[in-house]
């Protein structure tokens, strides 16, 4: 982590250029204000056209927006500024734009659009143009009086009267806000703040100093961030948000509603609020590029996928078909000029996504986007912030070493680790003194048992079924672990609807989520009839991307593919352009986390068995499943411990391969899954940069090569009385991940020769 004198030093120059998203600013996404209007949102979409997307009332009536460099919302209208010409350009939730901007200001060109409860103000310049600053103009939008429903009501422009001043007429601003009844900018002579209009006196500020990093307003007030401190002051009616904004945080952009204030935290780049607005609702796990939030929703921009995600201001107030499109948006304002420290040039093709090659409309301009210093909770910063790419965030569950120990909490749990390794080491040196006679003790008190064990046709038998679920009775006192029973494999997939699916994971809420992925999100979700699921819900960038009919057909062969040992498909949805997939629910999470994350260890005896299920599960898909399939990302965050303990194989997609190259890759497949063995078998991580070699592969096959594989077994839980079975396992784990594939075995030889291990293996 940065110390606190790094990390203002980097606030202050990551700041100096800081748009702020909400009503009276200026952004790549903005929001219009209800009252007698349907309130919207629009933002700018990624795809390099810098079009238009806006949602929360008929999408229709948005088809004919022109292209916009940056955007701004007032009530129940929006204005921005054209990206070919600079002129502005207003509509409202109808659509309509040419009557929205007076004639003699629609052919100007401005730097700066904000858009007030009633008005608008612009500064005069060209937008691209490194020198954006100028004269203000003004100009009123107001409704025409007449009966109907709100989105029937008209909006008409003219030159206002209210707004002019001589005095703010012969001034020259660099940024401007507005709010109800006033604007405010900063003067470029001597960087004050001043404001103006009829309701402007309310606010109490009269060229007040401060060298204003980022403005924002609600309806009755006006929030900042000061340069330097990173202080955020605020004016204004007491009404405008009910509590003062915190004071421990430091922000990179804000925006405000009627009654609150949100802001994009300078370390996390989470959201914060104050004032009148549920915190609860707001996500907690992602980070976010710019947000734009109005009276009764907010909405941002993602900043690992680009995806709109929006939330309420409250759990009272949720308008009908209020979900944004599922359409990657700009992360940012398109500029020449060049990033400053603390910045970095967003760097589209880091999505891989082939189509977002340039974001901006003109390959001259870019995106500058701020660094951030730190992750959410359970996610540590696993690189720093460069001039092309942000800082990467990686979840506390891959925490390799020391360095994000204290960030994940990992610190007291390390040392208790180190003081049981000690212990046991104490074990082993004393161990062999007395191993002798306790052996020739054990084994004459064994035999019996042993010799009633190898007589019963049970264990034969029991590894037969799909799953090799455990038997009661051979194995009552192998270790303390759950016993693991045969799973039920389900049925025929079933069609969901949208509605139900939305209820099941409450909204598609972040506190439902389990993980995300390349394909997009999955959260847990509770259906109807009491089944618990996992919804996987793909995102706007795999939508794109994927062909319908691509998707039809893996659906339907996924559909066909039933196992005990793997995650298994249990129905789906497609209804209003969403691909949902819903799978069985693994209450006992993934491999990973129980060998490396923290979670309860396992004992040898599950170890063996989820080896074996494991390779059960990829032997179905490489041998049975039709067609065959190579799963190509075989992990132990992949192999997920269902509530029996069952092992099953999740994350395997279809994809068209000729016969040469699906044998390959099976022995890919093969490959990774000896790692996944070698880590089995010896507790640590597939990489750990606290060991040399690094690299698990590079570490164990020397040792299991030289006949020294008892070394690499995990001292870190209690060595069984026979080893032989684990030094078999070396042996299997070492063949998988020969560097000639030709030499690696087969799936089905590996399961077989784990089965034969934990039929024959007596481990006590």
């Amino acid at each position: 982590m940065l110390s606190l004198s790094s990390s203002l030093f980097s606030f202050i120059f990551l700041s100096l250029t800081i748009s702020a998203y909400g009503l009276g600013s200026m952004g790549p996404i903005s929001a219009s204000f209800g009252g007698h209007y349907d309130p919207f949102f629009c933002a700018i979409d990624a795809s390099g056209k810098q079009d238009i997307i806006c949602w929360g009332t008929s999408p229709e009536n948005f088809t004919s927006i022109p292209s916009m460099a940056a955007l701004s919302g007032g009530q129940g209208f929006m204005c921005g500024i054209l990206a070919n010409t600079s002129q502005p350009y207003c509509w409202d939730s109808n659509g309509t734009g040419s009557d929205l901007v007076p004639s003699f200001y629609r052919y100007n060109t401005y730097s700066h659009i904000a858009a007030g409860t009633n008005h608008v103000c612009a500064i005069r310049g060209y937008y691209y143009s490194d020198n954006d600053v100028g004269s203000v103009d003004c100009w009123d939008i107001f409704h025409e009086s007449g009966s109907g429903s709100s989105s029937s009501k008209s909006l008409t422009a003219k030159q206002s009267v209210l707004f002019y001043d001589q005095y703010i007429a012969d001034l020259l601003f660099e940024k401007i806000v507005s709010g109800d009844g006033f604007s405010c900018g900063v003067i470029v002579e001597d960087n004050k703040l001043i404001c103006w209009g009829p309701n402007s006196s309310n606010l109490g500020i009269s060229k007040i100093s401060g060298n204003f990093l980022s403005l924002a307003s609600s309806k009755n007030s006006v929030c900042g961030i000061v340069k330097g401190s990173g202080e955020i002051k605020c004016w204004g009616k007491n009404d405008s948000y009910v509590n003062d904004p915190p004071s421990e945080a430091r922000f990179i952009a804000l925006s405000g509603g009627f009654r609150h204030f949100c802001g994009i935290r300078a370390d996390t780049h989470g959201v914060q609020c104050w004032g009148d607005f549920n915190s609860s609702l707001i996500p907690k796990n992602s980070g976010f590029f710019a947000i734009a939030t109005s009276d009764i929703a907010a909405c941002g921009i993602r900043e690992d996928d680009l995806v709109l995600d929006c939330w309420f201001v409250n759990e009272t107030v949720e308008p009908p078909d209020y979900n944004p499109p599922l359409q990657l948006c700009s992360p940012g304002v398109c500029t020449p000029r060049a990033c400053n420290e603390g910045e970095f040039t967003f760097n589209a093709s880091l999505l891989n996504e082939p189509e977002l090659a340039n974001i901006c409309i003109r390959k001259d301009l870019h995106i500058c986007s701020s660094c951030g210093t730190n992750c959410s909770s359970g996610y540590f910063p696993s690189s720093q912030c460069t001039e092309n790419a942000d800082r990467i965030c990686t979840p506390c569950s891959l925490c390799q070493n020391s360095s994000c120990w204290d960030v994940c909490g990992l610190a007291q749990v390390e040392m208790k680790r180190r003081h049981q390794h000690q212990m046991q080491k104490i074990v082993l040196i004393l161990g062999p003194s007395i191993s002798g006679f306790l052996l020739i003790l054990i084994g004459w008190c064994l035999f019996p048992y042993l010799y009633f064990f190898k007589s019963k046709d049970g264990p034969t038998k029991q590894f037969r079924s799909c799953i090799g679920k455990k038997d009661p009775e051979s194995d009552a006192n192998a270790d303390a672990n759950p016993p693991v029973p045969a799973a039920q494999c389900p049925g025929e997939a079933q069609i969901f609807r949208l509605s139900e699916l939305k209820d099941a994971t409450n909204g598609f809420k972040e506190f439902n989520e389990l993980g995300r992925g390349s394909y997009g999100f999955v959260y847990k979700a509770l259906l109807t009839d009491g089944r618990q699921v996992a919804v996987k819900r793909a995102n706007a960038a795999t939508i794109i991307h994927t062909n319908i009919r691509d998707f039809e057909n893996e659906l339907e062969i996924l559909c066909k593919m039933r196992h005990c040992n793997i995650v298994n498909l249990l129905g789906y949805c497609t209804e209003m352009g969403e691909r949902l997939l819903v799978y069985e629910y693994m209450s006992h999470g993934t491999l990973h986390d129980h060998l490396h994350g923290g979670l309860s260890p396992l004992g040898w005896t599950l170890r063996l068995r989820i080896a074996l299920q494991a390779a059960k599960g990829l032997e179905y898909l490489h041998m049975e499943a039709s067609p065959p399939v190579v799963h190509r990302d075989v992990k132990s965050s992949n192999i997920l411990l269902d509530s029996d303990w069952g092992a099953r194989i999740s994350d395997f997609g279809c994809c068209n391969l000729n016969e040469k190259e699906l044998g390959e890759d099976m022995k890919n497949d093969v490959y990774n899954f000896g790692i996944v063995l070698l880590e089995i078998l010896s507790g640590r991580k597939a990489y750990d940069v606290d060991y040399s070699p690094p690299n698990i592969v590079e570490w164990a096959v020397p040792l299991v090569r030289k006949g020294k594989a008892a070394a690499i077994i995990d001292r870190y839980v209690a060595l069984p009385r026979n080893v032989e079975p684990l030094l078999r396992l070396a042996d299997i784990a070492e063949s998988a991940v020969r560097d000639n594939s030709c030499d690696r075995p087969s799936m089905s030889t590996i399961a077989d020769l784990l089965e034969q291990i934990v039929k024959e293996g007596l481990i006590l």
